[in-house]
């Protein structure tokens, strides 16, 4: 983990700021070719920095329940919470190559869904849902600790969720639909 926070989302967010800079750089210069350049930098790096920000804040290492409000919404959307367990675990394990695997919120639907975006794509803004839990599935989350058993990572990853921090989320988005 400490690799993976230090030198992979530490890098994320030295290439974004690079990439900001150019831009800035570019817009000020009326340099239209330099800002679309700049765009699959940006949509990279910035969503890697958004992902594992959301990423370690989803990690505890004390064991964490979900809020009954959370317990309750997980059931409404996926029947309990092992199935959903096991529709994240099979999206986790179908993604071919890097991504992610997010619980996501719908705002027009008022309900979760469970989606895989590929490489650093970031949830919001690349499919419209509100992020509440984010899983890694990159080889540089697990490769040195599980190899290339990316199931065994998510089966010792779903040990450590901050349960408490995804209520959070979730009581947050469901506030910003309500108002």
């Amino acid at each position: 983990m400490e690799l993976h926070h230090q030198k992979h989302h530490a890098g994320y967010v030295d290439a974004l700021n690079g990439a900001e800079e150019q831009l800035k750089d570019a817009l000020a210069s009326g340099d239209t070719l330099k800002v679309i350049q700049l765009g699959r930098n940006l949509r990279f790096n910035g969503g890697g920095h958004i992902n594992h920000s959301l990423y370690w804040e989803n990690l505890s290492p004390n064991c964490t329940t979900p809020s009954k409000a959370l317990e309750s919404g997980l059931k409404q959307n996926f029947y309990n919470k092992d199935d959903f367990k096991q529709l994240m675990r099979e999206a986790a394990l179908a993604v071919q190559g890097s991504g992610w695997v997010w619980l996501g919120w719908n705002k027009q639907t008022k309900t979760m869904k469970v989606v895989a975006c590929g490489n650093q794509d970031s949830l919001e803004a690349t499919t419209g849902l509100l992020p509440m839990l984010g899983i890694d599935v990159w080889e540089h989350a697990y490769y040195i600790q599980y190899k290339n058993d990316r199931a065994k990572y998510f089966d010792a990853l779903w040990e450590i969720i901050n349960w408490k921090e995804v209520s959070k989320r979730y009581e947050k988005v469901r506030c910003v639909i309500e108002k």
